[in-house]
């Protein structure tokens, strides 16, 4: 194994001069500049990451991902483009010796996960997908009350995420990795992976609706685990979902009302905690994003700890989040040319 001892600050790169980068980009800003540095960002159109390197004062900006993939100074890099081209990206970046912290879903199906994972692992380099529900304080303190039994033995979950997203391509778009499954659904399976203990479900039912570009845009499922333990789930682009999550046991409830996956409350039988999130430097695009610095500080310990892959987000959580969804694709008729490749 390669040992990085990173004295210095983690250098990063940025892949993809879009809205989630843009609010992964004002986090690393926001932190301490002994422990994070933006090096350089890189878009499909030179003129995109000037203008990105520009608002968020980045020395370097490229208009092709290679070249950032080749520029020695990166230790890791940030991969924030559409689904469909995670894979041939990260793909680059690994080949190109670089770390990969790589926005969810990893990659469009089983398969690509797979092989991303391998690759990583032959060159001895860190990946990660940044599920960052994972590194929440809400979702910390759910697995602390998990762990101390507040409610018992935990018997049924109901986890739900969607909003009408109808005009976001990246959603709606099959060339784009589109699908409500990819995009909405890996937080409501996550949340119920995590409670679960990363167990495999026995069983899983889904119905749904697919669009007329052939994804899922309204979805159901019931999920079967031993011990007489069950989950549903639900997620949508057609419509305000409550975008909660419950968690119940014999001895009461857990909650994590909206945004379930992003969210700074926790409601538990006795008491309703707050978790304030700080301030970043600019204005985000979406809910919540300062909460993306826990995902950012993680990567930084495990580089210096010398780790390929994170405990809290590890390879295998990924490889279980992708058999899952692409099981709910398979049951409801959805199909990327990904799959047959």
């Amino acid at each position: 194994m390669r040992v990085f001892i990173l004295k210095m600050a983690t250098k990063w790169g940025i892949v993809s001069a879009g809205k989630i980068s843009h609010d992964f980009a004002c986090v690393l800003r926001s932190l301490s500049p002994l422990e994070h540095k933006i090096i350089a960002v890189a878009a499909r159109k030179l003129e995109d990451a000037q203008k990105f390197a520009e608002q968020h004062e980045i020395p370097k900006a490229f208009g092709s991902y290679a070249e950032l993939a080749t520029n020695p100074d990166v230790d890791v890099v940030y991969v924030g483009t559409v689904t469909s081209h995670h894979f041939p990206v990260g793909r680059l970046m690994l080949e190109a010796g670089k770390h990969v912290l790589m926005e969810k879903p990893m990659c469009m199906n089983v398969k690509e996960t797979k092989e991303l994972i391998k690759l990583a692992k032959e060159k001895q380099l860190f990946l990660m997908e940044a599920l960052w529900s994972r590194f929440l304080p809400t979702y910390r303190k759910l697995m602390s009350e998990l762990a101390k039994q507040t409610i018992g033995d935990v018997y049924y979950i109901n986890s739900t995420s969607g909003m009408n997203s109808e005009a976001v391509a990246r959603i709606n778009k099959k060339e784009l990795g589109g699908g409500v499954t990819l995009d909405l659904g890996i937080y409501t399976l996550n949340s119920v992976l995590m409670v679960y203990g990363s167990e495999k479900p026995l069983q899983i039912e889904a119905v749904g609706h697919l669009n007329s570009d052939g994804v899922d845009e309204n979805v159901a499922a019931v999920l079967k685990f031993s011990k007489g333990r069950l989950a549903t789930i639900s997620y949508t682009s057609k419509a305000q979902l409550p975008c909660e999550l419950e968690v119940v046991g014999t001895k009461g409830t857990l909650k994590l009302p909206f945004p379930m996956w992003c969210g700074n409350i926790l409601i538990t039988p006795d008491t309703k905690y707050d978790f304030l999130l700080p301030p970043t430097v600019g204005v985000c695009n979406f809910i919540n994003s300062s909460g993306l610095r826990y995902e950012a500080d993680c990567v930084r310990e495990c580089l210096q700890k010398g780790l390929l892959e994170c405990p809290k987000m590890s390879h295998a959580d990924s490889e279980l989040l992708a058999t899952l969804m692409e099981e709910i694709r398979k049951q409801l008729g959805v199909t990327y040319p990904s799959d047959a490749e």
